[in-house]
């Protein structure tokens, strides 16, 4: 039990509203950026597959976001390796 009531709201706050900013960045990163190239936009319209049902597949180029979230995560887990070593965490 909290003597502070309202300590329990922000905890909450504090989880809660990073993630939703996330989640309403990478959903915009993931509708508009993308890497552009001479054959960009072609390829985004251009059908490659047809599946059943009338599924269609499109080679659209790369999400930008992706490329980004990917990059962070190696970055983090390589200097999170690295500190953990050099600082001799014990975990």
């Amino acid at each position: 039990m909290r003597f502070f009531h309202l300590l329990n709201f922000q905890h909450v706050m504090l989880y809660l509203f990073p993630t939703l900013v996330f989640m309403v960045v990478f959903g915009v990163g993931l509708a508009y950026q993308h890497f552009s190239g001479k054959d960009a936009e072609a390829r985004k319209e251009r059908i490659t597959y047809r599946f059943a049902g009338g599924i269609e597949d499109r080679d659209a180029p790369f999400p930008l976001i992706m490329v980004l979230i990917i990059a962070g995560t190696v970055a983090w887990a390589f200097c999170y390796i690295l500190f953990t070593g050099i600082l001799e965490v014990k975990i």
